[in-house]
């Protein structure tokens, strides 16, 4: 019989061998970026971020938190929740210019129109362009040239 802090300890040992088994994958490919889900438990391997390990979705502990603020200090600043958020339609690799060595599309502080190509995600091979969702000037943008993104991750915000 195994008790819950032996099974605790052999998962955290087995979570350390997919982590290294992961490292040399993304090393051996040149990936940038390479993640797996097995028996409740998620990992993501980047060269940018590290490792990071979350319990799967539908699993106990699986929901995100929110986050807490002290009492007399305020929130921290989630672009989720701007009106003017631009989020990915998509999964795939984001572009701010039409080419490599190109200028940017567009940068803080410039005025958009509803439509107007802001990036573009390269998904399978197939480069979308992705426009503005309103009219107004461009606060913040939120991702990198050729960065990965995820479905509904913020890109920008426009006021």
């Amino acid at each position: 019989m195994v008790s819950a802090k032996d099974a605790k300890g052999k998962s955290m040992k087995d979570a350390k061998a997919r982590i290294k088994e992961l490292s040399k994958l993304l090393g051996e490919n040149n990936l940038s970026e390479i993640e797996m889900e097995q028996d409740g438990l998620r990992i993501r391997v980047s060269r940018a971020g590290g490792a990071v390990l979350t319990p799967a979705a539908g699993t106990a502990g699986g929901a995100p938190r929110e986050a807490e603020s002290e009492p007399g200090k305020p929130a921290k600043y989630d672009p989720r929740d701007h009106p003017g958020c631009l989020k990915s339609p998509m999964v795939g690799t984001v572009f701010i210019a039409p080419e490599p060595g190109a200028d940017a599309f567009v940068s803080v502080g410039d005025t958009v129109k509803k439509g107007q190509t802001l990036f573009i995600i390269e998904a399978m091979k197939v480069m979308n362009q992705i426009g503005a969702h309103r009219d107004g000037k461009i606060k913040e943008i939120l991702i990198t040239d050729a960065q990965p993104v995820e479905f509904d991750q913020p890109l920008a915000v426009i006021e």
